[in-house]
């Protein structure tokens, strides 16, 4: 089989750099964006100079690639209402010219409480936030160019992100604090109340699966389950179990402080906007991916717990001592 090219826009982020990744180990000629970096070939992946925002510079970058990860944002959480949209315009554009098909990794905030709490693709996407009202006007902008015929396009929808190279999620910055030991988990749902987590490398593989596959339509979506914890205990226990700390203290996200700042701090902002999300379960729909695939890729969850702390450098790479329990017996294999 010929080699294929793939673009990552986004490739210094969470999910970016995982599908770079990915698909440079299953033979992929990577490349990726780069607006600060020394442009030139690192771990295996070409980075061309580039700016996500002048479409010259990704129909440049895109040439003779077959396929276009859309994970880039903006940074900091700012001017999503001017640059999303013209960011995905210049990726269609250059998709349009190349033949390549555009992946979006999909967020759940498309949705609101009308359809909750058992998600299928085909649900109707009515936002309840900013930032959700412009994903679900960037999947309409996608579902319309495939429909056109300009390129086709694949979704992949999935729970909360989290893993070792990830920093901008809740479980690094919310439940434990990326590069230290963890005193406490916070958590931020209520008591009893289920949540949906997706470990990285495994969005990351059922990507990959789903865009080397030749029976794909023109316009394809998926839901992911990923790790559903049932009542918002699990993955508590696992990160307790993975520390071997099984009496570590669990304390309650301060939402009203994040209120009371949330006018001057961007960050706070926006976890208050996503705050619907954690006071009711709200969970994704698999059965169409898992009829494609047949199973979705699924680390256990105390080796993804294990691997992302170790990861966000809040446990050491090192065994830990043998008194310690609940350590080295959890973990399986992933499919």
């Amino acid at each position: 089989m010929a080699t294929k090219t793939v673009l990552v826009l986004g490739a210094t982020g969470g999910i970016g750099g995982e599908m770079a990744r990915t698909l440079l180990a299953r033979g992929w000629l990577v490349r990726a964006l780069t607006r600060s970096g020394t442009p030139g070939l690192r771990d295996g992946i070409a980075w061309e100079p580039g700016d996500a925002l002048v479409a010259e510079d990704v129909r440049r970058a895109a040439h003779g690639a077959s396929l276009i990860v859309h994970a880039v944002n903006p940074p900091g959480y700012r001017h999503w209402q001017t640059l999303v949209l013209p960011m995905l315009a210049n990726t269609l554009a250059a998709a349009r010219t190349n033949g390549a098909r555009v992946l979006l990794p999909g967020t759940v905030y498309n949705y609101g409480p009308d359809v909750f709490p058992f998600i299928a693709e085909d649900a109707p996407q009515a936002a309840l936030t900013r930032k959700g009202a412009i994903r679900v006007a960037m999947e309409r902008e996608l579902e319309a160019a495939a429909a056109r015929g300009d390129s086709p396009v694949l979704i992949v929808r999935a729970g909360d992100y989290f893993g070792p190279r990830a920093a901008n999620n809740w479980f690094s910055q919310v439940l434990v604090k990326a590069g230290q030991a963890p005193r406490a988990i916070q958590y931020p749902g209520r008591a009893g109340v289920g949540h949906q987590w997706a470990y990285l490398p495994d969005v990351a593989q059922t990507m990959a699966q789903l865009v080397e596959r030749d029976d794909l339509p023109d316009f394809a979506r998926f839901h992911m389950d990923g790790h559903w914890d049932g009542d918002g205990t699990q993955m508590i226990a696992a990160i307790r179990r993975v520390l071997g700390a099984p009496d570590l203290p669990v304390k309650a996200f301060p939402w009203m402080l994040a209120r009371l700042a949330s006018p001057v701090v961007p960050l706070f902002r926006e976890l208050m906007e996503m705050r619907y999300l954690w006071k009711e379960p709200v969970r994704l729909d698999n059965a169409r991916l898992r009829a494609t695939l047949g199973d979705e890729p699924h680390t256990p969850l105390d080796q993804a717990v294990r691997a992302s702390l170790i990861g966000l450098g809040c446990l050491p790479a090192t065994p830990l001592a043998s008194g310690r329990a609940g350590v080295g017996e959890e973990f399986g294999t992933a499919p």
